[in-house]
C-alpha cells in the first residue's frame, strides 16, 4: 500500500515541470511565514497600540485600497519587464515591511507601513499567478492552481500552530520569522527559477510604459472577461461572509464559542489539503464554466443553510458543502483567467481579477453588519444563497454564449472549406481565414476539438538553383493540404503550373521528422517538401 502511494505521488510530480515545483516550494515557505503572523495580527495591533477595532478597520481598509494600486502597477510591470524580477521585488519588500511592522511603536507610522505593504509587497502577486499560467499548458492549469491552493491551505493549517507558540515569547518573533521566510523564498526564486515571460516574436515592437498601463483598457473591453469578473465578484461577496460574519453570527445567534468556530474553519482547510487535487483531476474533463456554475450552487446551498439550521452538526455539514464548492470554484476560476488572457497580458488580467475581491471585501462585511444590527440576522444567509444562485445563473448563461460562439466558429469554418472546394480561394487564403475564426474572447473559453493532438504543418520551398534565391516559402496545416489534394484544389496561386499529381505523391510519402524531399519543375526550379 505504501508503495502505491509513493508511486502515485511520483506520477503527480512527473506530470508537472520542475520549475513549477520550485515555484510551489517557494510559495509554501512564503505563505507559511505569513500564516505565522496573520491570525494574530488584530491581537497584536490592539495590544501594542491600545486601539480599538475601528482603528483596526482603518488599517485593513488602507491595505485593501493600496493593494489595488500595487496590483495594477505590478500587473503592468509584470507584462513589461517579466515575472521573476517582480516576484523577487515583492518578496524583498515584504520582508522589509514585515520587520518594520514589528519595530514601529507609533500607530501613525504603522499606517504608513501598511500603505507600503499594499503598494509594493503585493506588486508581485500578479507575477506569481502569471508564472503558473506560463509554466503549464491549458489542460493542466486548473490542476496547477489546485496544487497551489493545497500548498497555501497547508501553510495556513501549520502556520497558526507555530505562531501560537512564538507569541508566548514575543510578538516580534512573528514578524522576524515572516521576514526570514520571504527572504528564503526570494533566494530560491533568484537561484533556481527561470524567467517565464513569453519572448516577443522577431520584429515585434516592445510596448512603452504608457502602452503597458493603457493595456488595462483592452482588458476592460474584453466582454467575456468582464461578465466573468461580475459573476466572480458576486461569488466573492458570498464567500467573504465565511471569514467576516459567520463567527459573530454563530456566537450571537446560536451561542457557538470561538473555539468551535475554529474547528469549522480547520475542517475547511483540512478538506482542501486532502481532497482539492483529487477532485480537480476528476472534474478537469468538464467545461470550466459548467464547473463554476455547479461550484457556485454548492455555495448557495451551504451558505443558505446557515439561515435554516440551528445545531452544530448541521453547521459542520454546511461548511462541508461550502468547501466542495470552494474546491471547484477557486482553481478553475484562476485557470479561466489564464485561458482568457493573451500571453502578453497575463499579468494585467491577473491583476484585474483581483479587483473582483476588492469591492466585496470593502462592502460585504459592512452590508452584512447592517442586516445583523437592524434586521433578522438569518437574512444574511438567505441573501447569500440568492446571490450565489444569481452568480451560478450568470456562469450558466456564459456557457450558452460560449456554445453559440463555438457553433458560429464551426459554421464559419465550413463556409471557408466550401469556398475552397468550389475553387473560389486557395489553400493559403483558406489557412489565413481559418486562423482568424476563433479569435473572439467567447471562443477562447470553448474547449478546442482534438485538444492535445499535435498539429503538423507541410512546408514547401521553391528556389532557383542557378541564383540560389528562395522564390517561395509556404507553410500550411497538413490536414488542410490533404483535404485540398483530395478535392484537386489549389494550394497557392504561386504553385500554378506545378504538377499537382507528382507533388501529391511527394507529400503522401512524407513522414514527420524525415529529410526534405526534392523535385524539379519544368522551369528548372527546385521544390523541397517537408513535414514539421
Amino acid at each position: 500500500m505504501k508503495k502505491s502511494w509513493i508511486a502515485r505521488w511520483r506520477a503527480v510530480y512527473d506530470d508537472y515541470p520542475r520549475q513549477f515545483w520550485i515555484l510551489i516550494l517557494g510559495t509554501f515557505i512564503d505563505r507559511l511565514g505569513g500564516a505565522l503572523m496573520f491570525p494574530f495580527f488584530t491581537l497584536y495591533i490592539t495590544h501594542k497600540f491600545g486601539v480599538g477595532m475601528t482603528e483596526v478597520g482603518v488599517i485593513f481598509g488602507l491595505f485593501s485600497i493600496s493593494s489595488v494600486v500595487g496590483s495594477v502597477v505590478g500587473g503592468a510591470l509584470t507584462d513589461r519587464f517579466g515575472r521573476k524580477g517582480m516576484v523577487i521585488f515583492g518578496l524583498v519588500i515584504s520582508a522589509l515591511t514585515s520587520l518594520m511592522m514589528g519595530l514601529v511603536n507609533v500607530i501613525s507610522l504603522f499606517y504608513g507601513v501598511t500603505l507600503a505593504v499594499g503598494l509594493f509587497a503585493n506588486a508581485g502577486g500578479p507575477a506569481r499567478q502569471a508564472m503558473v499560467a506560463d509554466l503549464l499548458p491549458d489542460e493542466k492549469r486548473a490542476q496547477g492552481f489546485a496544487i497551489l491552493r493545497v500548498v497555501v491551505n497547508l501553510s495556513v493549517t501549520i502556520g497558526p500552530l507555530i505562531g501560537g507558540l512564538l507569541i508566548t515569547q514575543s510578538y516580534l518573533l512573528l514578524f522576524i520569522c515572516d521576514a526570514i521566510a520571504s527572504s528564503i523564498t526570494a533566494v530560491i526564486i533568484y537561484a533556481a527559477l527561470q524567467e517565464t515571460k513569453p519572448q516577443p516574436t522577431a520584429g515585434e515592437p516592445v510596448p512603452s510604459m504608457a502602452q503597458s498601463f493603457g493595456g488595462y483598457l483592452d482588458v476592460i473591453r474584453d466582454t467575456a472577461y468582464v461578465w466573468f469578473l461580475l459573476a466572480s465578484a458576486l461569488v466573492a461577496l458570498v464567500y467573504m461572509q465565511m471569514n467576516s460574519t459567520l463567527a459573530v453570527y454563530l456566537r450571537d445567534s446560536h451561542g457557538i464559542p470561538a473555539q468551535y468556530f475554529g474547528y469549522i474553519l480547520s475542517m475547511n482547510a483540512a478538506m482542501v489539503v486532502l481532497f482539492q487535487f483529487p477532485i480537480m483531476r476528476r472534474v478537469g474533463k468538464y467545461r470550466p464554466m459548467v464547473i463554476m456554475a455547479v461550484g457556485t450552487l454548492f455555495y448557495a446551498v451551504g451558505f443558505g443553510m446557515y439561515g435554516f439550521v440551528a445545531n452544530y452538526p448541521l453547521f459542520l455539514l454546511a461548511m462541508v458543502i461550502i468547501t466542495i464548492g470552494e474546491m471547484l470554484v477557486s482553481p478553475v476560476g484562476q485557470a479561466i483567467v489564464a485561458q482568457l488572457a493573451p500571453e502578453a497580458m497575463r499579468g494585467r488580467y491577473m491583476a484585474v481579477f483581483g479587483f473582483s475581491w476588492v469591492i466585496p471585501m470593502a462592502v460585504g462585511p459592512l452590508l452584512a453588519g447592517l442586516v445583523m444590527d437592524n434586521a433578522d440576522p438569518r437574512w444574511v444567509w438567505y441573501a447569500a444563497g440568492m446571490i450565489a444562485t444569481v452568480a451560478a445563473g450568470v456562469f450558466g448563461w456564459m456557457q450558452r454564449g460560449i456554445g453559440r460562439s463555438r457553433w458560429a466558429a464551426i459554421d464559419e469554418r465550413l463556409d471557408i472549406m466550401e469556398m475552397l472546394e468550389e475553387g473560389k480561394i486557395s489553400a493559403v487564403e483558406a489557412a489565413r481565414r481559418l486562423e482568424t475564426v476563433p479569435e473572439g474572447s467567447w471562443s477562447s473559453l470553448a474547449t478546442p476539438e482534438g485538444k492535445g493532438v499535435e498539429r503538423r504543418h507541410l512546408r514547401i520551398r521553391v528556389s532557383d538553383p542557378a541564383s540560389g534565391m528562395m522564390k517561395m516559402d509556404l507553410q500550411l496545416p497538413l490536414a488542410l493540404v490533404n483535404t485540398v489534394l483530395q478535392m484537386e484544389g489549389q494550394l497557392s496561386d504561386d504553385l500554378v503550373g506545378l504538377d499537382m499529381g507528382e507533388l501529391g505523391e511527394l507529400i503522401a510519402a512524407k513522414t514527420p521528422g524525415s529529410d526534405a524531399s526534392v523535385m524539379q519543375t519544368d522551369n528548372d526550379e527546385t521544390v523541397e517538401v517537408s513535414v514539421e
